[in-house]
């Protein structure tokens, strides 16, 4: 039994029950006593020693936090303060429509709008307000306008489970159709001239492996499946075309890709296949006319964009090469010219390019050495004038169009913050610092002018799936900032800000160069006067909250306080189980230990809960999500038992279980802030840095 439960008002921390459970692979036995915190009932929860555990934790979080709720509740009216309440986006056109979101002052949702380019009064499309009035939890997954501007489809979660059930409505009326379709993990694509929905169900393992076709106002049991997918590491979506004349329907991986395309007109027809998949090569397709465009690393890991015949679309012809210098992310199809985005030493690059004169390059030139810029929504086909979005760790969020034929930028939007914002308060650097092994991080870092030396640092790290953390705007960052922090970025290996290459290089055999990049970032920051061993805050979620177990067991000491939000810290037990939802599609990132023991022994040499050890910890705040299907909420549970019992510190050590949320934690503008005011709140009183 739980030695601790909620009846005892958090006197004592939760003390979990330990419980024989043993496991072989590869000739090594691994006992593992907290397996029990795994209800066999999952993904539903209703085992009552384990909920009892989970309860308990939270009761000891409340017990640990009220003393700081005073600090929480000022730390929340700062960053409500910092937030337009009442604020709208620029509407966008799209067709015979101006397009918008907005939101209501205290409003925790927003309303979608839209009114007629011609004239005519501002029409309500969907009020998430409305929608997610009395639920704990809400998230608006997928929202799509058929092309006659007519009909409504999109999909809600309302437990966190990313399970979405997608509805259809008259938009003049609001008639919701009779049309039901539960289970969806994808966008909402119409089709066959709006009589029809293209989407993906989430199968009994969270893995869309499949493309299905909705007639309206059929049942949903006959609809049609467009596409299968048999590799159960796969994953499978659809879109459309720039041009809408194609389904386009795509399978992979994390390293391998395969594309069909099918007529939006006539979905049913039979498909036709790009290029067969091949292992390590990943490609996307768009289409202009009988022309196919392809992004595709198979010729350099930095991709290339290639060009192909509809009529033989296996034999790619190279428009832009691939090169070390430019990371070519993705790239966007127009009537008159195109474009592609990517990334020079780590900074944002848009260049607009022609299809008839392939040198004539034309960059949109940002004013900050240090940004993040991209493409905004930019819905239409024949478009003069781009949406871009652009901000740095100084300046807010600006949304401009760029107006293609001048090469001008037009400000449209600056994100206004109503208490107060003066940008020339405030300096950023954009530092490189050794690794152990010679390789050069970089390192994004923004602080008050004035800043004591040495003073505490907020250190952001996750490194993983060569998912890449630009160096952006927060409001909420100014909560810290603004105490004395420094606040910084580290451009650890794993995601790709340098590249492909700077992803491959964290990941497989190379996954501990993403731990000590960020180790020997903060050794560096603490060389460089930012900040001192023991002043230093850390954070990451999901596979940051991997990189944040691993730092806390290996160099425990440089830590002052750890933020680990939704952690994926049990990584052998995960990777070993190809039942989990998680597991087959991963195994590309972290290895197969199953089959391949040199994996087996790696992934065991890193997993936080694994190594975890009789020695001081520094003070932790852990985060989990009842109905989490990407990180289980036994992982962290099961983490902070093994520290429990195995550290020799007297640290603060909490476990919040969102019981009602998923991955994401709370829903709503607000809601999710209260969450950063109890991490922030946790992270002054163990540095003790005065609110």
């Amino acid at each position: 039994m739980t030695e601790t439960t909620p009846k005892d008002q958090g006197a004592a921390p939760p003390v979990a029950a330990k419980k024989p459970h043993t496991f072989t692979h590869h000739g090594v036995t691994i006992e593992d006593p907290y397996n029990w915190l795994r209800d066999p009932g999952y993904p539903e929860v209703t085992d009552p020693e384990v909920l009892g555990h989970l309860e308990a934790e939270n009761v000891w979080f409340e017990a640990r936090m009220k003393p700081h709720q005073d600090t929480v509740e000022t730390l929340l009216a700062e960053m409500r303060g910092r937030i337009k309440e009442a604020d709208k986006s620029v509407p966008q056109k799209d067709g015979d429509w101006l397009y918008w979101i907005e939101y209501e002052e205290g409003a925790e949702y927003k309303k979608w709008w839209r009114r007629p380019v011609a004239g005519g009064p501002d029409e309500l499309i969907l009020d998430e307000v409305a929608l997610a009035e009395g639920k704990e939890y809400f998230r608006l997954g997928a929202l799509s306008v058929s092309s006659d501007g007519r009909l409504l489809a999109w999909a809600v979660d309302d437990n966190g489970s990313e399970r979405f059930t997608a509805r259809i409505k008259v938009i003049a009326t609001g008639e919701v159709l009779p049309d039901v379709i539960p289970g969806t993990l994808s966008a909402l694509v119409w089709a066959a001239g709006d009589r029809a929905l293209v989407y993906s169900l989430a199968n009994a393992q969270w893995r869309t492996d499949n493309a299905r076709l909705h007639w309206l106002g059929t049942p949903v049991e006959s609809d049609v499946e467009l596409y299968h997918e048999d590799d159960e590491g796969f994953r499978v979506s659809a879109g459309l075309s720039a041009n809408d004349e194609w389904l386009v329907i795509s399978t992979g991986d994390h390293e391998t890709s395969e594309v069909r395309l099918v007529p939006a007109a006539d979905p049913l027809a039979a498909p036709l296949l790009v290029k067969a998949r091949a292992v390590g090569v990943e490609y996307d397709v768009d289409l202009r006319g009988e022309t196919l465009f392809i992004h595709a690393n198979d010729t350099h890991e930095n991709f290339r964009l290639a060009t192909a015949l509809l009529s033989s679309p296996q034999e790619w012809t190279t428009l832009i090469e691939g090169t070390d210098d430019f990371y070519l992310t993705g790239f966007d199809l127009f009537r008159d010219f195109y474009v592609v985005e990517g990334r020079v030493r780590g900074l944002d690059r848009i260049e607009v390019r022609y299809y008839d004169d392939p040198a004539r390059i034309e960059p949109i030139v940002f004013p900050e050495a240090s940004y993040e810029a991209s493409l905004g929504d930019n819905p239409e086909w024949a478009m003069d004038k781009l949406r871009v979005s652009y901000e740095s760790m100084t300046s807010p969020a600006s949304v401009y169009d760029f107006h293609v034929a001048e090469g001008r930028l037009e400000l449209l939007k600056t994100q206004e913050i109503p208490s107060g914002y003066d940008a020339s308060l405030y300096e950023t650097a954009r530092l490189e610092i050794a690794a152990r092994d010679g390789t050069l991080v970089p390192v994004s870092v923004v602080w008050r002018k004035g800043r004591a030396h040495g003073g505490p640092l907020y250190l952001y790290g996750y490194g993983a799936y060569g998912i890449a953390i630009g160096p952006g705007f927060s409001t909420t960052r100014l909560s810290l900032v603004d105490r004395g922090f420094a606040y910084a970025i580290a451009h650890i290996r794993g995601g790709d800000d340098l590249g492909r290459r700077w992803y491959k290089d964290g990941k497989l055999e190379q996954r501990t160069n993403t731990f000590h990049d960020f180790v020997d970032v903060a050794k560096g920051l603490i060389a460089q006067g930012f900040t001192a061993a023991g002043r230093i805050a850390i954070a990451g979620g999901s596979a940051g909250g991997e990189l944040m177990g691993a730092v806390v067991n290996s160099d425990p000491d440089l830590w002052g306080a750890v933020a680990a939000h939704v952690p994926f810290v049990d990584v052998l037990n995960t990777m070993l189980d190809e039942d989990l939802p998680l597991t087959p599609g991963e195994w590309p990132e972290w290895g197969n230990p199953i089959e391949d023991k040199a994996a087996f022994d790696l992934i065991r040499s890193y997993s936080p809960y694994d190594q975890v050890q009789a020695q001081a910890y520094p003070p932790m705040l852990v985060t989990a999500g009842l109905n989490d299907p990407r990180v289980t909420y036994w992982e962290p549970a099961k983490w902070v038992a093994k520290l429990r019992e195995m550290k020799t510190d007297g640290n603060e050590l909490l476990l919040k279980t969102n019981m009602g949320a998923g991955h994401g934690g709370k829903s709503g503008r607000f809601e999710g802030l209260r969450e950063t005011a109890e991490e922030f709140a946790f992270m002054l009183a163990q540095l003790g840095v005065a609110v």
